[in-house]
């Protein structure tokens, strides 16, 4: 989607004049060394086929059409094995990053509130070696506190140095690790907890002093609690029987002793090396056995997607190391010589909430390579840089808007922009640091003008990937030279995808152009099932007459002649409504979710009613924009439960939603404005952001009733 501008005729002739003459006298140098020729020929290229061409079979990448591949280096069939392995490559190397903690400081906001600030200073870096070493002392330690071989122990922690840490002791003595989100509510930790059984819990001082306080007294079976920074206190109420260690204390007893069963600790590929629990999106936390076997060959079918991956790249860690999409990032940088330097969603940017004003937020520190990110980040992203071009001056704002409609013309033929990108998209681009060469999307949708966007602004290609927690992360990842937007990429050379018919839904891998269905993923990457819960896996995963195991995504995608898969719907998405017609609530949401007057929007459908109705978080300056010109005023709230302000509002959805093509009965008829943010700390978002469809509804029920109580027309 092009920006539109109004700006002076000559004027415009001129500065396309002045662009055209550039590319002239520039083109022909450029195409011949910078590669473009090569990547413009690669885009064209076939990048997945089915194995045969029977309706129904499997695609398989180009590079594994023969054989699915499954480990990074020959021998190197454990986790534990891999670390090693980097340690000795890449020996005395930079791994793991922190930036120390100079001050700290309340702020009180106008409104009365405190909001802790920091100022932070350099990055300071432990090298393979240093976490090797303290990752053995580590696991020694634990199993001096009687931790055993093939046990469960479990990290309630947010995304930090020791948390890798911790986690490769336990691979290298075969602990299995239970992993639990830091913003799950106390009801999901504590099931997560007792259904894993565990005695030990590895957190932080302020998660064990806030939710594992209200909490801890739920799990009967917790001996042990170890804080990863400073000294922790207890409390009165403190349970019996229960220890808290720090880290530090936990090594030095694992520095003094021998390694405790270290051989007969060795995992092999088979056993389990993390059991990680879902964020609760379709309901209660699932934990997902994800084998040692699992994670190398989703981690090794991600890296053949990265170029030119090594020692030069610079990670920046900030999303939960609870979920897979990080975990197997940082996995796919320990085993390549990357840094990663952590960060958090609080200290990420200049802007960030924690970030003292006039100081550095980690990312202009750090100036990171490669970084990872959920949509709802990039959505962020660019309605803030959108809202500042639209508050330039006219001359400012239509030079940006003629670069940017320039270059979306320009790298949709496959081509780069080095006049506009270092002129216009500069200041943008260091929004990152200036420094990334590869973005990388997952765990949920991006929209076609959010990944544009990036595409643009930040001079970088997305690499949009599709996978599961309980595909070990692994599905599909886009080349970063195709420069399409909507799909996922074609299938990574460790696992194959097969569309299975959907009758329900009207789906079948018959449909022309483009064969669809219901996504299943097969390969070694695919995980092992859900802890304790047999019905469920059974019904989620099964092993064909091959022997190769698969997995019911849920998703619907379609294969595109080139062999790139494009995720279509959701089953549990798709809505039957009273007159028969089906209705994707993810499309109505994707259609709407990047009009500046919406933070976030959840659509909700009945079978028992005719229409849709949304849930909307308002962006706060435009929706008292829009107040005032209509002549409403009063406070937040008042304007948000306003039923004028509702109807005006709808008035925009409706119109983004009949230039989004949307049919009829897909466009919402009732809407109910949220004056509160959805935050994974509400409970009505996951940790990546994606919406707790359930929640959602119980929160919303009584709006719901009243919306479908009678409709206003």
């Amino acid at each position: 989607m092009k920006l539109k501008h109004t700006i002076n005729p000559v004027l415009l002739h001129f500065i396309n004049f002045i662009i055209l003459l550039y590319s002239l006298i520039t083109y022909i140098p450029w195409y011949i060394l910078s590669g473009s020729r090569q990547a413009i020929a690669k885009s064209k290229q076939i990048k997945a086929k089915p194995v045969n061409n029977q309706p129904g079979n499997a695609y398989r990448s180009v590079n594994s059409v023969h054989c699915l591949a499954s480990v990074l280096y020959p021998g190197c069939d454990t986790l534990d094995k891999v670390f090693k392995y980097a340690k000795t490559k890449f020996k005395d190397k930079t791994l793991l990053g922190t930036r120390e903690v100079l001050k700290e400081e309340d702020e009180i906001q106008p409104s009365g509130k405190v909001f802790k600030k920091v100022i932070l200073g350099k990055y300071t870096w432990l090298s393979y070696d240093d976490v090797y070493i303290k990752a053995v002392n580590f696991g020694n330690g634990l199993g001096i506190l009687g931790q055993q071989p093939k046990s469960n122990i479990a990290i309630f922690c947010e995304t930090r140095a020791e948390w890798m840490i911790a986690a490769q002791a336990c691979f290298m003595f075969n602990y299995r690790l239970v992993t639990l989100y830091a913003t799950l509510g106390g009801p999901a930790i504590v099931h997560g907890l007792n259904e894993t059984e565990v005695n030990t819990i590895i957190t932080s001082k302020d998660l064990m002093q806030t939710k594992l306080k209200e909490i801890v007294s739920q799990v009967p079976l917790l001996r042990h609690i170890i804080t990863v920074d400073g000294k922790p206190t207890t409390w009165a109420e403190f349970p019996k029987g229960v220890i808290v260690h720090t880290m530090v204390s936990v090594q030095a007893m694992g520095a003094k002793a021998d390694n405790i069963n270290k051989q007969q600790a060795r995992p092999v590929p088979s056993d389990i090396a993390v059991i990680m629990y879902t964020s609760g999106s379709t309901g209660v936390p699932k934990g997902v056995m994800i084998s040692h076997c699992n994670l190398i060959s989703g981690i090794t079918g991600m890296a053949e997607r990265i170029p030119h991956l090594g020692e030069k790249d610079i990670y920046i860690g900030y999303l939960p190391l609870a979920h897979v999409l990080e975990l197997s990032a940082e996995l796919v940088c320990l085993s390549h010589g990357c840094r990663i330097g952590y960060s958090s969603p609080q200290t990420l940017s200049d802007q960030s909430s924690k970030i003292k004003k006039g100081s550095k937020g980690d990312i202009t520190v750090l100036k990171p390579t490669l970084m990872a990110a959920v949509p709802e980040i990039m959505d962020r992203i660019y309605k803030n840089v959108m809202n500042k071009v639209n508050a330039m001056s006219g001359f400012q704002r239509n030079l940006f808007i003629l670069a940017y409609n320039y270059k979306m013309d320009q790298i949709s033929k496959g081509y780069t922009t080095p006049l506009c990108d270092s002129l216009i998209f500069h200041k943008v681009r260091m929004l990152l640091g200036g420094r990334i060469r590869i973005l990388l999307c997952g765990g949920a949708p991006l929209s076609a003008v959010t990944q544009r966007f990036m595409n643009i602004c930040f001079c970088c290609p997305v690499g949009q990937g599709y996978g599961l927690t309980e595909s070990s992360g692994a599905g599909t990842i886009t080349d970063v030279w195709d420069y399409t937007t909507g799909r996922v990429g074609a299938p990574l050379v460790c696992c194959e995808i097969k569309l299975m018919n959907w009758e329900e839904g009207g789906y079948y891998n018959t449909d022309k152009p483009y064969p669809r269905g219901e996504i299943l993923i097969g390969g070694q990457n695919v995980t092992m099932g859900y802890y304790k819960n047999d019905a469920r896996t059974k019904k989620d995963f099964f092993v064909d007459k091959d022997g190769q195991r698969w997995l019911h995504t849920g998703d619907i995608g379609e294969f595109h002649a080139d062999g790139c898969l494009k995720i279509i719907d959701r089953k549990k998405d798709l809505v039957k409504l009273q007159a028969g017609e089906y209705v994707s609530l993810g499309k109505v949401e994707a259609a709407l979710k990047n009009l500046p007057l919406v933070d976030n929007i959840c659509a909700y459908a009945s079978s028992f009613h005719s229409y849709v109705i949304v849930f909307v978080v308002p962006n706060q300056k435009e929706l008292i924009e829009l107040a005032r010109k209509k002549g409403f005023k009063g406070t937040w709230e008042e304007i948000c439960n306003s039923p004028e302000v509702e109807k005006e509002v709808l008035k925009v959805l409706a119109e983004a939603a009949r230039t989004a093509n949307l049919e009829k009965f897909e466009i919402p008829v009732k809407i109910r404005l949220s004056p509160d943010p959805w935050t994974p700390e509400t409970g009505l978002v996951t940790d990546a952001f994606k919406l707790k469809r359930k929640e959602l509804t119980i929160h919303y029920q009584a709006d719901i009733d009243r919306m479908y109580e009678k409709r206003v027309n």
